[in-house]
């Protein structure tokens, strides 16, 4: 991963994923609140320019930008605040372009304009957050693409490092030192997670990705991340008709178990 830089100032990070369906079908899933909803994070979309783009990451993490170009079913373009005081605005694109065989392209760039080196790390993060995403995106667009869904997002501060997360959170949930294909199931005393290993990165942190079977099919993204302190992450995405109540009544039993499992003493 790296910064492209030009002479202008500009700072620009792409990421690029091939996926199934139609422009139209992608489109969906990445300029609409429900579609990125999904597979990514809670969002709403107002679906033109000007428009708002609004994403939630956590509680008190929202995002919202400005859609600056509404082109469907190809091209969005959006502007956001800087991640802190200080910080210069982010621009982003999304473009879809169709291929032979019913397969899509869809690319992200990420640019702002610096004359430091400021805030290359965070554009470096955020280019390394997508291929986990990309590949939930992928999931969905490939098996449920249009069902109803619905999203289970837990997150509780650690008090060890990433390496001791991780093995607390893996353990019990099937995960420890299982590899792309392996299937996995929940021991007892967790919340119920079963299906197949999709995913494995050491990238951003600990994480796996599981193509769900139980508590509903769909997604789950489990990780170790430092972000600014070490966090243990749950992420669900459900879909199809079973979603909405597989994930109302899953998301309890996920606060209290990563709650209790992680609860760092004052």
């Amino acid at each position: 991963m790296s910064v492209k830089r030009e002479p202008d100032g500009r700072r620009t990070v792409q990421v690029e994923v091939e996926v199934p369906g139609t422009p139209e079908q992608v489109w969906a899933a990445i300029a609409t609140g429900p579609g990125i909803s999904a597979w990514f994070v809670p969002a709403t979309v107002e679906e033109k320019l000007g428009g708002k783009l609004a994403c939630t990451f956590g509680p008190g993490m929202d995002s919202v930008a400005k859609i600056t170009g509404w082109d469907p079913p190809r091209r969005l373009t959006a502007e956001s605040e800087g991640w802190m005081p200080g910080a210069p605005p982010m621009a982003t694109e999304w473009t879809v372009t169709a291929k032979a065989g019913g397969i899509c392209i869809v690319r992200v760039v990420h640019s702002l304009f610096a004359s430091t080196d400021d805030w290359d790390n965070q554009l470096e993060a955020t280019e390394g957050g997508w291929p986990t995403f990309f590949a939930v995106l992928r999931l969905y667009l490939g098996h449920h693409a249009g069902q109803p869904s619905a999203i289970v997002q837990v997150m509780q501060p650690a008090a060890g490092t990433i390496d001791e997360t991780w093995e607390q959170l893996a353990r019990p949930l099937g995960l420890a030192d299982k590899g792309v294909g392996q299937t996995v199931r929940s021991g007892a005393g967790a919340p119920p997670l079963a299906g197949t290993v999709e995913r494995v990165s050491a990238a951003d942190g600990r994480s796996c990705l599981v193509r769900l079977t139980e508590p509903a099919p769909g997604a789950a993204v489990v990780g170790a991340y430092n972000c600014g302190a070490v966090m243990a992450m749950v992420s669900l995405y459900l879909w199809g008709p079973r979603a909405g109540a597989a994930a109302g009544r899953e998301r309890g039993a996920w606060e209290a178990w990563l709650g209790g499992r992680f609860a760092v003493k004052a």
